[in-house]
């Protein structure tokens, strides 16, 4: 699924006005039912009070055009003109005159320095005040309104983007702060970064039939990965695969203390389908690892407790290192001999990633087309500080793009940066996924993809959703509080055939 930028959206709006062909104000009353339908899913209609704040734009057209329909779903609607401007939209004031001022539908005229408006407990706010044309930050009496009803104790519900958000770049001052947003069409980048969430709540995406030229056509570095674009990079297996036609993955992991990381690595690798699994780890894990894991070959490093040698690598089809690795000097100068001399693709998590950003240069040594699966610290500690989420945007394509690898920073919304410049958002995971283990979780299913054939961008879209998938399963069962990385590994097979179904 594309994200698009604001001016982008803009221009989607009037091709499929132009090509459908269909007039605005219809297009408009289309993707208000779809507003109202979703809404009457979530929230009971029957006698319930809903204040609707509308600005003079097109935004506020939406929100007439909402309150009409909802007072014909029998809602009590209050609506409430925002005077910003003495110019308004001619889609708005023709949902204006629209309105049937008659039972179950108020509407009151808010100019700048009137009184804010009391609340009613229980009632629901939409806001439909600013919408993602607003090209500067929201000052004077209009900021306090906002501020005003963030500090109502209501729902809040934003139609196409929260007020005083912007789509495209930081937000700095006053903004909705959203229990839940609803968008027309696709989402909206600033819907998917960190920094948004207090203003954004929950938020979902409908289509109302923008034209689908104009999507095909449009060119953007932004996307979001969903189970329909899994479904097509997915391969069932063939009746007469083999363990060796499944590929064969080498991971090293593990140091003393760290043996956890090391087994959930290799069992999450096993359980995403590569043929065999060797996994190398220090002397003293040794027994550990053979009774944890009886389907996994077991290589031993020379050393005791940490890893210091590199294996022979002539017969894998992929390498994941990192997960519970340790930060040893010897393990140092072993990764540095490991990436300058394999050509395999590879999986690089964890403490390899900290050994990488200790040294001077340290991320030159990675090859081209590796995958790094940085948490929002390390990535700091290999690319430097970011002013916001939107810098560390801009800072992950620089590196991706640099440095030829896929850079898969976590998240809310894992964000894969790629070399070619694209940034794929992933669609899928819950914050019962931030819990210990998950990160070793991933690497081990990467890993297992590389190994099987699929190319590192396969790799990482394919995983990073499979991993959500698996948690979101998993949360369903388990609860978000109560999950554990292992609970991820478990559901792994019901991800799968959730794809497969689709496929």
């Amino acid at each position: 699924m594309k994200i698009l930028s604001a001016e982008q959206t803009r221009q989607l709006d009037a091709y499929t006005i132009k090509h459908e062909p269909i007039p605005s104000i219809e297009l408009m009353e289309r993707a208000s039912i779809t507003f109202c339908d979703w809404f009457c899913e979530h929230f009971e209609t029957q006698d319930r009070l809903i204040a609707i704040f509308c600005g003079p734009g097109n935004n506020g057209g939406d929100g007439l055009a909402i309150g009409r329909i909802l007072q014909h779903r029998f809602a009590d609607v209050h609506i409430f003109h925002c005077q910003i401007s003495d110019q308004a939209s001619e889609d708005f004031l023709i949902n204006l005159n629209r309105l049937p001022l008659q039972a179950g539908l108020t509407y009151q005229l808010l100019q700048e320095g009137a009184d804010f408006p009391a609340i009613p407990e229980g009632t629901i706010i939409i806001d439909a005040i600013f919408g993602s044309g607003l090209n500067r930050p929201i000052e004077g009496y209009w900021a306090q309104l906002i501020t005003h009803l963030n500090d109502c104790p209501n729902q809040r519900i934003s139609v196409d983007i929260p007020s005083g958000v912007f789509a495209d770049r930081p937000t700095t001052e006053t903004a909705i702060q959203a229990h839940h947003t609803f968008s027309f069409e696709l989402p909206k980048l600033a819907f998917l970064l960190p920094e948004n969430h207090k203003s954004v709540g929950q938020w979902e995406v409908r289509s109302i039939g923008l034209h689908p030229d104009f999507l095909a056509k449009a060119e953007t570095p932004h996307a979001l990965t969903t189970l329909e674009n899994v479904q097509a990079i997915y391969r069932p297996r063939s009746k007469f695969d083999h363990k060796g036609s499944n590929g064969k993955a080498l991971l090293i992991c593990g140091s003393l203390g760290m043996a956890g990381a090391a087994i959930l690595a290799t069992r999450a690798c096993l359980h995403t389908g590569v043929g065999l699994v060797s996994v190398q780890v220090p002397k003293r894990l040794y027994e550990i690892m053979q009774i944890a894991i009886p389907e996994a070959m077991v290589v031993l490093d020379q050393h005791e407790e940490v890893f210091t040698k590199v294996p022979d690598v002539k017969g894998f089809q992929s390498v994941g290192i990192g997960c519970g690795l340790g930060k040893a000097v010897q393990s140092e100068h072993a990764l540095i001999e490991l990436l300058a001399n394999s050509n395999l693709p590879m999986a690089i998590d964890a403490d390899a990633l900290n050994l990488l950003a200790s040294m001077e240069k340290g991320i030159s040594y990675l090859p081209e087309g590796s995958i790094i699966t940085p948490h929002p610290k390390e990535f700091e500690r290999l690319f430097g500080e970011s002013r916001n989420d939107f810098h560390r945007l801009d800072v992950l394509k620089t590196n991706a793009k640099k440095w030829g690898i896929y850079i898969v920073l976590k998240g809310a919304h894992t964000a894969i940066g790629c070399p070619d410049g694209r940034v794929f958002f992933n669609a899928s995971g819950n914050p019962g996924m931030a819990t210990a283990g998950s990160g070793d979780v991933l690497t081990g299913i990467l890993s297992s993809l590389l190994a099987q054939g699929y190319t590192p961008l396969e790799s990482a879209r394919l995983g990073v959703f499979l991993h959500g998938l698996a948690g979101d399963l998993a949360a369903r069962e388990k609860g978000e509080e109560a999950m554990l990385a292992s609970d991820i590994i478990e559901h792994i097979g019901k991800a799968y055939q959730q794809i497969k179904q689709r496929k």
